[in-house]
C-alpha cells in the first residue's frame, strides 16, 4: 500500500509536499494509518484530536493514546474537547452534525493560527460507498452520488482511493496500534446500519463491489463535470452580479428545457430546499421571495435577485452626526470637509451649502412617505416613486441610507441623488463636501 500511496500523492496531490499540514486523528485505524503513511513520506504533519466527551472514559483514553503516538512519532499535536451532547441539544441538531461542525470549525481555527496549508482527513473508499447509499435512501441529485470529494477547499482526503481492507492489511503488516470506537459496532445510526447490514450483503452479491463502485463514481463525476461546464455557460448567459447581488434573467431561464433543474444547479450552493417555490418565482408577482438559511431569492420585475441575508448588527439604523464631526465610520463611512480645495465630482460625493443645514444631521434608512427634491429635476418626488423610476429593487432599497437635516429633510439619497434644496453654488460662502466610501 505504501508504494500505491506514494504514487497516489505524486499524481494527485503533489502540492502536499513541503507545506505545513494538519492531520485529523481520532486514534482509530484509518487516521493512525494515514499518520504512518504521511510520516513515511516525510510530509510536514501536525496532529489534531477532538475529544467529544460522548463515551466517558473511552473518549479520554482515546485522547491519551493520540498524545502517546504523537510523542513517539515526534509529531506536534493539538487537542481540544467539546461538551457535544449539550451543544447539540442547545442548537437543536443531531449529535453527529454538532460533532462535525465543532471539529471542522476548530480545524480552521488551527489553520489560521498556525498557518497550515491543508487539513488531511482519513476518509476511505468504504466511507464514500456508505455516503452514496445514505443519499440513495434519502433522495438526491446527481451531485449526491459523486462520492466524498477528494479535495474540498483546504480539506484533503488522500485515502479515498483505498478500501478499509487495504488499510487494515497495512496496519497489521506494520504492527500499528489503534483504538476501536465501541460506537461503531452499534446499528443505532444510519451509517452503521448500512455498514454492518447492507454492504456485507452487497459484497456477497458482488465480491468486486468496491472496484465497481469506484468506476461508477468516476463515471458520475465525469457526468457532473459536464453539467458544471454547461451551468457555467448558462450562468454567464443569463445572470450578472451587481453590488454583491446576483440577477437572473427570468425570460432566459424560462426558455431553458428544464427550468427547475437548471435553477437547482444554479442555486444549490445557497442552501435552498423549497425548489417548487423557487420555480414558482418565475411566474410570480414582483415582491415574492423565497428564503434559504443564508440567502433570499426575490422576484423583481424581469429578474430573480439573489442576495445574502444580512447578519443583524448592533449598528443603529438612526445615527446623529454633530457639526464638529469630520468623519463617521458606523454604520457607513462618511467624510465631511469644509471648503475643500478640490471638489470631487462623482455619485459618491456631494457639495452642499453648510449654512442651509440644521444640525445634528441624521443618518437613517428610508420610510414610507419620504420625499425629496431631486437635483436636476423640477418639483418634489416621493422616494418610493424615485426608486421605482430608477428600477431599484426591493433588496437594493433596504441597503440605501439617507442623510437628513435635524428636521428630517433629505439632503442626500446616499450614492444615488442629492436634494437640490441644499446644493452649494458659487455664491455659497461656506460649502461642505460629503464623501461616501463603501
Amino acid at each position: 500500500m505504501l508504494q500505491k500511496f506514494i504514487q497516489h500523492i505524486n499524481t494527485n496531490f503533489p502540492f502536499l509536499k513541503d507545506v505545513k499540514l494538519l492531520l485529523a486523528i481520532s486514534g482509530g485505524l484509518d487516521s493512525v494509518v494515514l499518520m504512518h503513511l504521511c510520516n513515511q513520506l516525510n510530509l510536514q504533519i501536525s496532529l489534531a484530536h477532538c475529544n467529544f466527551k460522548l463515551r466517558n472514559e473511552e473518549s479520554d483514553l482515546d485522547e491519551e493514546f493520540v498524545k502517546k503516538i504523537g510523542q513517539i512519532s515526534s509529531n506536534q499535536i493539538f487537542t481540544t474537547y467539546f461538551e457535544t451532547e449539550k451543544i447539540a441539544k442547545n442548537k437543536q441538531i443531531s449529535i453527529q452534525i454538532a460533532a462535525r461542525e465543532l471539529r471542522y470549525n476548530w480545524f480552521q481555527e488551527l489553520v489560521l493560527e498556525h498557518q497550515f496549508e491543508f487539513v488531511l482527513t482519513a476518509h476511505h473508499l468504504d466511507d464514500s460507498l456508505e455516503t452514496f447509499l445514505i443519499h440513495l435512501t434519502r433522495g438526491s441529485g446527481l451531485d449526491g452520488f459523486t462520492g466524498i470529494p477528494a479535495k474540498s477547499g483546504n480539506i484533503i482526503r488522500p485515502l479515498l482511493a483505498f478500501s478499509r481492507a487495504e488499510i487494515l492489511e497495512y496496519a497489521i503488516e506494520n504492527q500499528l496500534e489503534w483504538r476501536e470506537d465501541s460506537s461503531n459496532a452499534t446499528t443505532k445510526y444510519l451509517r452503521n446500519n448500512i455498514r454492518h447490514q447492507v454492504i456485507p450483503i452487497l459484497k456477497e452479491i458482488n465480491p468486486s463491489l468496491l472496484d465497481s463502485f469506484a468506476n461508477t463514481i468516476q463515471n458520475l463525476q465525469d457526468a457532473q463535470q459536464i453539467i458544471d461546464d454547461k451551468i457555467e455557460e448558462i450562468s454567464a448567459n443569463s445572470s450578472f452580479e451587481k453590488d454583491g447581488m446576483v440577477f437572473f434573467d427570468v425570460s432566459k431561464i424560462k426558455q431553458l428545457s428544464k427550468p427547475k433543474a437548471y435553477l437547482y444547479q444554479l442555486l444549490k450552493k445557497y442552501q435552498f430546499t423549497e425548489w417548487n417555490n423557487v420555480l414558482d418565482l418565475l411566474t410570480s408577482q414582483t415582491g415574492k421571495q423565497v428564503f434559504s438559511k443564508t440567502h433570499v431569492l426575490l422576484k423583481d420585475r424581469d429578474f430573480l435577485i439573489l442576495s445574502e441575508i444580512p447578519i443583524k448588527k448592533k449598528d443603529s439604523a438612526y445615527v446623529e452626526i454633530l457639526e464638529t464631526q469630520s468623519t463617521i465610520s458606523t454604520p457607513i463611512f462618511l467624510n465631511f470637509e469644509e471648503n475643500p480645495s478640490k471638489k470631487i465630482a462623482s455619485k459618491n460625493s456631494i457639495s452642499v451649502a453648510k449654512n442651509l443645514l440644521k444640525y445634528p444631521l441624521i443618518l437613517r434608512k428610508w420610510q414610507n412617505g419620504d420625499y425629496f427634491c431631486p437635483s436636476g429635476m423640477q418639483g418634489k418626488k416621493k422616494l418610493s416613486k424615485y426608486f421605482k423610476d430608477e428600477k431599484i429593487s426591493l433588496i437594493e432599497k433596504e441597503k440605501i441610507w439617507l442623510l437628513c437635516t435635524a428636521e428630517n429633510e433629505i439632503i442626500w439619497v446616499i450614492n444615488h441623488r442629492q436634494d437640490r434644496r441644499f446644493l452649494a453654488n458659487s455664491a455659497s460662502e461656506n460649502s461642505l463636501q460629503i464623501i461616501y466610501k463603501s
